[in-house]
């Protein structure tokens, strides 16, 4: 007996979903892929701003940190640019384009023309702002990629898992090459030389994805497809007034935000080197397992993020961050308690214990995957949610006043991370993978390796509680964001006639 076909989003929940083909959707995402290529490009600032420019180390940390304030504030300018320019061939190829060459030109400006040419920390700075601009310009338009392309609530998700699987294995392959490749090239020193080849060639290997990225959102990249529904002209201005408007009154929004923020806040301090430095190096008395764990766990990660993928689709992006934030927060508290109980030194030579430790580790790893692939589809449907509270489609907005968020969270994870680190005694000098452990240590780690992020965790599942887009929810947003739509444009010709 033949089976029946299982029936669409559309046909189950009684809305015309837009659907977009998987090349489109992984096409797209490569935006993200070229944005990871910049970012290890940025990794290697620190050499640069030293090797190039003559700046000291500690200076250099301090411009790194308060350009990324900087980059908060101009966020919102650039996405408010962004919600009112209206070209007749849409806004995305040309707002990822041109953010593109714009860091593009700071970045061979700094690495390879401007380098080690006497102009200073002025120069440096100048140039880095100019990066910065582009790069926000770029990211806001590539994140708007998702929303544009797809509401079908089955195939939301899979936007998130090819942005988080770019995320993953592009940095991890850019990085290997400039070690492997170019470094020993120049004597295994970061020379002028070195990062100039090294900028140079990623340079043009983003520029690659960048185009794909553009093939990817050409089709939906049209006027169309960033309409209001409101009912004048005037009221569908966007203006300062709305950006506001939606911190303010969106309640969901402001309850993703708190969400994503405290999430946030235990990731950055977790992954600074000093945190790495006493779990793996000082605890542990292996420094090299962090880096190890990090790059078995890719595999698995974007095997969880697939599995994310689907378990959002089926029981809305809502219910997949509650119930796998239960499951992360259970594992980070039987791992808290494995790292209390147990000689973490001891860990490395039994076979016992580091099967219980990697296999804990790996799959905390990869329920928070589940987390980031629901998160990203929370995201689309808060822009519909605003779009069938105002009237007025705001993924710009959105995107931005999120980024604003994460880039001042970004910006206090180091400062907490050294202040923590400092009351354990090491304030005059950095902490050493050879340092012998003791209780504070442990302590300390344990409350920011695993206390921030479990903290984080019970903040989401408290905003989470009246979070009120579910599953079902959604469907009727999609209807009434349609039946709004239909409405319009039945109401079009009928003003062009009068």
């Amino acid at each position: 007996m033949a089976r029946n076909p299982k029936p669409t989003a559309s046909e189950a929940d009684g809305v015309t979903y837009r659907r977009a083909r998987t090349w489109e959707i992984a096409f797209s995402q490569l935006n993200n892929g070229s944005a990871m290529i910049f970012y290890v490009l940025v990794g290697l600032m620190s050499y640069l701003q030293n090797a190039g420019y003559g700046i000291a180390v500690a200076v250099a940390g301090l411009i790194l940190t308060v350009t990324r304030v900087f980059q908060g504030l101009i966020d919102p300018l650039l996405a408010l640019i962004i919600e009112k320019v209206d070209f007749r061939f849409g806004k995305l190829r040309f707002f990822m384009l041109t953010g593109w060459a714009i860091r593009s030109l700071a970045i061979l400006l700094l690495f390879v023309w401007g380098s080690n040419a006497g102009l200073g920390a002025a120069f440096f700075i100048a140039l880095y702002v100019v990066y910065i601009i582009g790069s926000s310009m770029n990211d806001i338009a590539g994140q708007m990629s998702g929303p544009v392309l797809t509401n079908d609530p089955r195939q939301r998700p899979t936007v998130q898992v090819w942005a988080t699987t770019y995320a993953y294995l592009i940095p991890s392959i850019f990085t290997i090459v400039s070690t492997v490749v170019f470094l020993p090239r120049h004597g295994n020193e970061f020379t002028v030389a070195m990062l100039s080849e090294t900028a140079i060639t990623y340079v043009a290997c983003s520029f690659v994805f960048q185009i794909l990225a553009c093939v990817g959102v050409a089709r939906v990249d049209k006027p169309e497809s960033f309409t209001h529904i409101s009912v004048t002209r005037e009221k569908a201005e966007v203006t300062v007034r709305d950006m506001w408007n939606v911190l303010a009154h969106n309640g969901s929004f402001q309850r993703y935000l708190i969400s994503g923020a405290s999430d946030k806040l235990g990731q950055v301090v977790r992954s600074q080197a000093v945190i790495g430095t006493l779990m793996w190096g000082i605890l542990l008395g292996n420094m090299q397992l962090g880096t190890m764990l990090s790059l078995v766990a890719i595999l698995p990660g974007i095997v969880f993020a697939i599995f994310g993928a689907r378990y959002t689709g089926k029981h809305g992006s809502k219910a997949a961050i509650v119930t796998w934030t239960w499951i992360c927060l259970i594992l980070a508290a039987v791992l808290t308690a494995f790292c209390l109980v147990v000689d973490l030194r001891s860990v490395i030579g039994s076979l016992p214990l580091t099967i219980a430790f990697f296999l804990l580790y790996l799959l905390l790893n990869g329920a928070s995957m589940v987390i980031t692939v629901a998160s990203g589809a929370m995201r689309a449907d808060i822009i519909d949610y605003e779009l069938d509270r105002s009237g007025k489609f705001l993924p710009a907005t959105v995107t931005a006043t999120y980024n604003i968020v994460d880039q001042i969270i970004s910006s206090l994870g180091a400062a907490l991370a050294l202040g923590a680190v400092a009351l354990i005694g090491f304030s005059a000098v950095m902490p050493q993978p050879t340092d012998s452990p003791n209780t504070a240590i442990l302590l300390m780690t344990m409350l920011l390796f695993f206390g921030l992020p479990i903290l984080g965790k019970i903040c989401t599942l408290i905003a989470m509680r009246g979070y009120k887009l579910d599953r079902v929810e959604m469907v009727e947003v999609q209807k009434r964001v349609a039946s709004r739509k239909a409405d319009l444009q039945a109401e079009m010709p009928a003003q062009a006639i009068a």
